[in-house]
């Protein structure tokens, strides 16, 4: 994909549009999050029929990706990312409305279909702005998905001082949200297709299906967060609503604040020493919040694994973006398509542990898919590192 030539001032226009397009798909997410105690008893499920309408999100997700380049190439990002983003908050809006569970599945399978779609859009429009900008740039982009996180986990924390019930939340969220993507939609780039990117996604292989796994075990770790950070507080902390929702925005505000400074981070610290500490740092605070019983230590260990995985998938989309012979949106769709089958297989792993022993010991899959992540860094990066990193391998 090309774009035509733009003005800087279109430039920083189209960047800001995008901006709050990672913003409102971070807050949709949060909403999810925030919700998932709410979806539990609204249906009365255990772990493990919760953890199965996860799976259906996540097959939703990768069914989708198998067409994402096609579908960008034909439609552009911008088109993409309104209809599939008014979609996904629709389908937020609804999480609650059914009540057999056959409709909390079809939901979620729609939610994952559309925020898989939406979410590969917007990248690679950011992929484009980056290299037209000549700097790092992915990072400060998914700095807005964790800020929007952390501003939508937080605003569901106060909605027992608000006196507003979940169902209000939800059409309030989806009001918002959609408002939001159609606005900066009108503001995106418009990116022409280049016949090679018609197309269909096909299997990964060697550089791409290594940049992959990475993707897959860092978006294990990040997926728990999502899933179960909030019921994690509530169940095995005893937590009520207002603090386990601050469980996902402290994990949010901490993500945001290592991608705020993610772009600085990526020109000076090469990949792979970048991935090592990430993993490191994301084990570390996964031991202390399901070792340390306080809730206190629950929200601590949150935030460092939201400091340590902040800038993993900045720079692994950024990479995929980048491999030679392939588009953008085909880089990153393929990366996306190992990545969400680990999240979609590690909510669900978690649930059926939890199910069997309890959410502590489900969790732990974080701490252990984590150190695999800093222990793989060097053999999925350190390869490539001078054709795929840009100003990062300058260390």
């Amino acid at each position: 994909m090309s774009s035509r030539d733009l003005s800087p001032r279109r430039l920083a226009t189209a960047a800001w549009a995008l901006r709050l397009q990672f913003f409102v798909t971070g807050a949709l997410f949060a909403t999810w999050g925030v919700h998932v105690p709410t979806v539990k008893a609204h249906y009365g499920l255990g772990e493990q029929s919760l953890a199965i309408a996860m799976l259906a999100s996540g097959v939703g997700a990768l069914l989708a990706l198998t067409q994402a380049g096609r579908v960008i190439a034909r439609f552009g990002p911008r088109g993409v990312a309104a209809v599939t983003g008014v979609l996904c908050a629709t389908g937020v809006s609804l999480l609650i409305v059914p009540n057999v569970y056959v409709g909390l599945v079809l939901l979620l399978m729609l939610f994952g279909a559309t925020g898989s779609l939406f979410d590969v859009a917007i990248n690679a429009e950011a992929t484009e702005i980056e290299h037209r900008a000549g700097r790092p740039l992915m990072s400060g982009f998914h700095a807005m998905f964790s800020l929007g996180g952390m501003v939508g986990a937080g605003f569901g924390s106060l909605l027992p001082w608000l006196g507003w019930s979940a169902q209000t939340h939800l059409w309030v969220a989806c009001g918002a949200g959609i408002a939001i993507i159609l606005g900066a939609s009108v503001a995106m780039l418009e990116m022409r297709a280049e016949p090679g990117d018609k197309q269909p996604l096909s299997l990964p292989r060697g550089v791409l299906a290594l940049i992959g796994t990475l993707a897959a075990l860092g978006l294990i770790a990040e997926g728990a967060m999502y899933d179960w950070s909030v019921l994690f507080m509530k169940q095995e902390r005893a937590s009520d609503a207002s603090v386990s929702a601050l469980g996902y925005a402290s994990f949010s505000l901490a993500m945001a604040l290592g991608r705020f400074g993610g772009d600085w981070v990526r020109a000076r610290v090469a990949p792979v020493p970048l991935m090592v500490a990430s993993g490191l740092l994301a084990a570390a605070g996964m031991s202390i919040a399901l070792l340390v019983p306080p809730a206190g230590a629950g929200l601590l260990g949150f935030a460092l694994v939201g400091l340590g995985l902040s800038n993993v998938v900045p720079v692994l989309f950024s990479a995929a973006s980048k491999v030679p012979g392939v588009s953008p949106a085909h880089g990153i769709a393929a990366v996306s398509s190992v990545g969400y089958l680990g999240m979609m297989a590690g909510p669900p792993l978690i649930g059926m542990i939890a199910e069997h022993s309890s959410l502590t010991i489900g969790l732990s899959c974080v701490v252990f898919f984590a150190l695999i992540m800093a222990m793989a860094a060097q053999r999925a990066l350190g390869s490539t590192r001078s054709r795929v990193a840009g100003p990062a391998a300058a260390d």
